[in-house]
């Protein structure tokens, strides 16, 4: 599998990066993957890997990655990132691919472009209408959201997946999808050693801004386009403010698209791409297929 190449794009007033495999074929869609908060672009290798005869890219929102490093004031703006390369490359033909936050995205940029001919929501961070008229939590212990805490320095790739490797949700990752975060996820630090490519305090500024965009609504509600849900298992009770296992998205998003269907995972967690990257390749092997009729 060779591997894709890093490009840089100046976009919506950030830099944003994306890595890109083959060039588009108006005979075959571009695939076009976004992804979580805290993830980066390579986080979808082991997913891309089968289409390697695909024209594919694989976003790196703002602040994460090797993008600009700017917070997530307002979650209308990653969406905004996404329509504007969207348009800057001229893409057509798209089948969308997002994960959590970054399937919100998509979900404004395909409202915004008309550029997406189908879309895959792997558990999309889409709230009941009701929620964006909560206001986010402020009362943190020590006064700051958790992932500010986050441990932000490793020694090496190898300190970081030993560190990670049973706790949170990591030991449901697939092998290589985890080798694939901790590789990936980490930059050279200014002064030694290495550091997230997604600092904490913008990782907290994305959780601290979730509520912010309730006209997502109205995206869902333009699209006329087939659009596939993926959504994880329930939580039990009121889902906590950093609870990785249980789905975030309403029920009910499905019946506000057009062309709307769902495939309900009880058996999953929310990082659905980690642990069954294998029945994902498999969905979007149909999507294609489906492009194609």
């Amino acid at each position: 599998m060779f591997e894709p190449q890093l490009r840089k794009i100046r976009v919506n007033g950030a830099e944003l990066a994306y890595f890109e495999r083959n060039q588009p074929d108006p005979a075959k869609p571009t695939l076009l993957f976004n992804h979580a908060t805290g993830f980066h672009g390579r986080i979808w290798d082991r997913i891309v890997e089968p289409f390697a005869d695909y024209h594919s890219i694989a976003l790196e929102q703002r602040g994460h990655g090797r993008s600009e490093k700017l917070k997530v004031e307002h979650w209308k703006v990653v969406g905004e990132d996404i329509a504007g390369l969207v348009r800057a490359l001229k893409l057509t033909n798209l089948i969308g691919v997002g994960h959590s936050m970054g399937a919100h995205a998509l979900v404004d940029a395909a409202a915004a472009t008309g550029a997406f001919a189908r879309m895959v929501l792997l558990d999309p961070t889409i709230f009941d209408p009701e929620a964006y008229a909560i206001p986010m939590p402020l009362d943190f212990e020590g006064g700051a959201h958790p992932a500010t805490r986050r441990r932000n320095r490793f020694a090496s790739v190898e300190e970081m997946m030993e560190r990670l490797a049973n706790k949170s949700a990591f030991p449901v990752f697939d092998r290589q999808t985890f080798r694939d975060y901790c590789q990936h996820g980490l930059l050279p630090a200014p002064d030694g050693g290495l550091q997230l490519a997604c600092p904490p305090e913008i990782e907290a500024s994305v959780y601290m801004s979730a509520r912010t965009n309730a006209a997502v609504l109205a995206s869902v509600a333009a699209i006329d386009a087939p659009v596939l849900i993926v959504r994880a298992k329930a939580p039990e009770g009121e889902r906590g403010l950093m609870d990785f296992a249980s789905s975030p998205t309403w029920p009910g998003l499905v019946g506000r698209f057009r062309q709307g269907r769902e495939i309900h995972r009880p058996d999953v967690t929310h990082f659905i791409p980690m642990q069954i990257p294998d029945e994902v390749v498999g969905i979007i092997r149909e999507e294609i297929a489906a492009w194609g009729k």
